[in-house]
């Protein structure tokens, strides 16, 4: 193995040294707004491994619900809805490499449809589990082949061989809704209730089947909306639901220290989790402060942090993010929804942290030698981890490409 890729690495080098590596200092930061499909508003729900594809919804000049597919090439991309159900659809999840789309279309009978989109065969209908009337996808694999969501009240697992499998409930309990996949589609999370009529987050596996996550302490709820590449880490919401005392924080879960509240943002009473890097270290979703909702990142080490602030060079006078839905597996990359000034509208919206830079496989802020080692002594090996830079589910050539063309960048 070890010669394998002191081969590879010095067919590696030659290539890299055709097109010259040259060090950059630092990193950049954007934010783009992704504008609409003629409407008044659009909302970003999903981003590619790289940054390069956001899917969401947004409102046509019809004002018809629309799933679009936003590429940096071309814009926003209408993809439609399935035959006889003209009234809208919506994205929801994206593959790692952005060929493939999950959601849902709904029509005037209320009776909405999971769709799985490709470039090469478009819209597809997913049908719905036996009895059931309806079906919404909510997540889906890095690859593309499991997708996850609920149909007839119950939480689902599609896969291309298997078609949808119903999940079931917790015990003694009634419905159930999946959110989130982990990376190869064996994790899978979402919210059912309980005996009692609570919701409560579950985290579900072919092995142990649907497992009740608790709450956070003095809360009576829970749901669960993502979760990390290897299924390890759960990231949601708790609280107390109860009409006189009502409270929401974001939480995220681990088997070994059970479910954290990851607070509140200063002056802030309620936060919601939506999203979480594939190694589950960078949290984002919503918060509310000084009665305004505001877009967060929840990093170990930084605490519950307040985009616009951080970013707010970024913004223009008066624009604000107000949602973050997802973030990329590597942690640079977030999507949501936020006011734009500019147009006077809420549109979807792609944030470049600049962090990680690219290659940068153990988060230190630059590309360097232990970079390249970890990616040596990974390589050939499954990835969806941090070593696989490019999320293609190996370690290989293009990742050890990946970390020579930015050897020598970040701070």
């Amino acid at each position: 193995m070890m010669r394998r890729a002191t081969q590879t690495i010095e067919r590696v080098l030659f290539g890299a040294l055709v097109v010259s590596l040259v060090a950059t200092a630092g990193w950049s930061q954007s934010l783009t707004w992704l504008g609409t499909l003629g409407g008044y508003t659009s909302s970003a729900s999903g981003v590619s491994a790289d940054g390069s594809i956001v899917v969401g919804y947004a409102f046509n000049a019809d004002w018809r619900l629309r799933a679009f597919r936003w590429t940096v090439a071309g814009g926003m991309q209408d993809l439609g809805t399935l035959p006889g159900y003209a009234l809208g659809c919506s994205a929801s999840g994206v593959s790692a490499d952005g060929s493939i789309v999950v959601g849902y279309a709904f029509n005037t009978a209320g009776y909405d449809r999971a769709f799985r989109w490709t470039v090469a065969g478009g819209m597809v209908d997913l049908g719905t589990l036996p009895g059931g009337n309806y079906s919404r996808a909510s997540g889906v694999s890095a690859d593309g082949s499991v997708v996850v969501g609920c149909s007839g009240g119950r939480a689902f697992r599609w896969t291309v061989a298997g078609g949808m499998q119903d999940l079931g409930t917790l015990p003694s309990g009634g419905q159930s809704s999946a959110s989130g996949v982990s990376a190869d589609g064996s994790v899978v999370v979402g919210v059912a209730l309980n005996a009692a009529g609570y919701d409560r987050a579950f985290r579900w596996t072919v092995a142990g089947g649907m497992v009740d996550l608790g709450t956070l302490p003095g809360g009576n709820y829970s749901r669960a909306s993502g979760v990390s590449a290897d299924g390890s880490v759960v990231v949601g919401d708790s609280g107390n639901g109860d009409k006189n005392d009502w409270w929401q924080r974001a939480f995220r879960w681990t088997a070994a220290g059970g479910m954290q509240d990851l607070g509140t943002l200063p002056d802030g009473d309620s936060s919601v989790a939506s999203g979480v890097s594939a190694d589950g270290s960078v949290v984002v979703g919503m918060a509310t402060a000084a009665g305004r909702c505001r877009a967060f990142r929840w990093t170990s080490d930084g605490g519950m942090e307040d985009l616009n602030i951080t970013y707010a060079s970024l913004l223009t006078p008066d624009s604000h993010l107000e949602e973050a839905n997802a973030i990329s597996p590597n942690g640079r990359y977030i999507v949501g929804w936020g006011y734009n000034a500019a147009t006077g509208r809420g549109e979807a919206f792609l944030l470049d942290t600049g962090f990680p830079p690219h290659g940068d496989v153990d988060r230190n802020g630059r590309v360097d030698d232990s970079d390249l080692l970890q990616v040596l002594f990974a390589f050939g090996e499954r990835g969806y981890r941090n070593e696989d830079l490019n999320w293609d589910g190996t370690i290989d050539d293009a990742d050890l490409l990946q970390v020579l063309f930015n050897f020598g960048s970040g701070r």
